[in-house]
């Protein structure tokens, strides 16, 4: 009896073994990682937010489906808290000691720029799918072989639809142009600038406000002494609503077109009905008719989130496809390694059909900006949401 019960006993453990073996194998064989890191608090926690939850819910649908390449994805999340130092902290952090295969983020223009060096350095695809402001083709001159791709209408795009909205469609004469003094606050500026410069037409007033500041009076009683038609802004959503706000209060409304950030629930929430009719760049509206892609994502998203609206649809929606556009290089590339996934994004042999448009060769060798103007149409804040412009 005790041979009986010794030799069962040596059999459990040894088969007991082989299952720890084998599932420790497998969890090791079929995870990769993907780093995820931009801000969760703050003006533009709700970018941070939304792009997080476009990353998960794509990999989520990916690994329901088998994974890439046979793999399974996790994911590895850190805030940057919006500041610069600590962008590149957890940059280092994700790549040296996560050993993640791609990067998704920042939501910051000034954490970008501080923190996509190491991307280049460790040869790591890297997808921006929120700041218009980050250097992307600017890398190109110290980083031939660069590993940065953004899905995002860019501030030289956005500058285009900003000032052909306002002195084109809407043929205003006198812009006045009102930006934060933040990186992104400031090439806006310089951007909208050379944007006028080119319709020949010069700015009455240029003025800038702090991160914080919740009034914009003085800034505003220059510009209509000016004899301002409309602003031009560029800034997140709680200070651009301290400007609407702040027009409310002097008594002076003219229109107000910006970045795309005025689609932002802190800007429209904080508002309120001083921000009806705002106009502002977009890649993707949640209001209004949907094509069936649009309509997937958007069940898929309210589903898992309950959100309606979403925070930041752009920014939710920007962050899915850069997931998927990160999926179509691997399987092309048949590889996790860096430099094969970016020499098979910059030449994607079949068109990607994303949610915010159709892209065919998003990227070559010398441009990472998959998003075009023709990509962008125009919304407008309108009992509380934003909607498409009517044409």
């Amino acid at each position: 009896m005790n041979n009986t019960h010794s030799l069962f006993r040596k059999k459990f453990l040894s088969a007991f073994a082989l299952l720890l073996l084998a599932a420790s194998s497998m969890a090791t064989a079929e995870d990769v990682k993907f780093g995820i890191y931009g801000a969760l608090s703050g003006g533009t926690g709700p970018l941070g937010q939304s792009m997080k939850n476009g990353v998960e819910l794509a990999v989520e649908e990916i690994n329901a489906a088998g994974g890439i390449l046979g793999k399974k994805i996790a994911i590895v999340f850190r805030d940057d808290e919006a500041k610069n130092e600590k962008g590149a902290q957890v940059v280092q952090e994700l790549l040296d000691k996560e050993g993640v295969v791609a990067l998704f983020g920042p939501t910051n223009t000034g954490v970008a720029d501080a923190s996509t060096r190491y991307t280049n350095k460790r040869k790591v695809p890297q997808f921006i799918s929120v700041s218009a402001g980050a250097k992307v083709n600017e890398l190109f001159k110290d980083s031939p072989e660069n590993y940065v791709f953004r899905i995002v209408a860019n501030d030289d795009i956005q500058s285009k639809v900003i000032v052909k909205e306002a002195v084109v469609a809407r043929k205003f004469k006198k812009p006045a142009i009102l930006c934060d003094d933040t990186n992104f606050g400031q090439a806006g500026r310089e951007r909208l600038e050379k944007e006028l410069a080119a319709k020949k037409i010069t700015p009455v007033y240029v003025g800038k406000f702090k991160i914080k500041d919740t009034d914009m009076s003085a800034q505003l009683l220059q510009a209509k002494a000016a004899g301002a038609d409309v602003i031009l802004g560029y800034g997140i959503g709680p200070e651009m609503a301290a400007v609407s706000n702040s027009m409310d209060r002097i008594g002076w409304k003219v229109p107000l077109v910006g970045a795309w950030t005025l689609s932002m629930p802190n800007y429209i929430n904080n508002a309120g009905k001083n921000g009806e009719g705002t106009s502002m760049p977009q890649s993707f509206i949640e209001a209004g008719k949907h094509t069936p892609r649009e309509e997937k994502f958007l069940s898929a998203y309210r589903a898992k989130y309950n959100e309606k609206p979403i925070q930041s649809a752009i920014a939710a929606v920007q962050a899915y496809d850069s997931v998927y556009l990160l999926k179509a290089g691997i399987e092309q590339a048949k590889s996790f390694e860096g430099a094969k996934v970016r020499a098979a994004l910059e030449n994607l042999s079949k068109p990607f059909q994303g949610v915010t448009g159709v892209y065919s060769k998003p990227f070559n060798g010398k441009d990472h900006e998959a998003m075009k103007e023709s990509h962008v149409k125009v919304g407008v804040v309108k009992d509380g949401i934003v909607v498409p412009k009517a044409n």
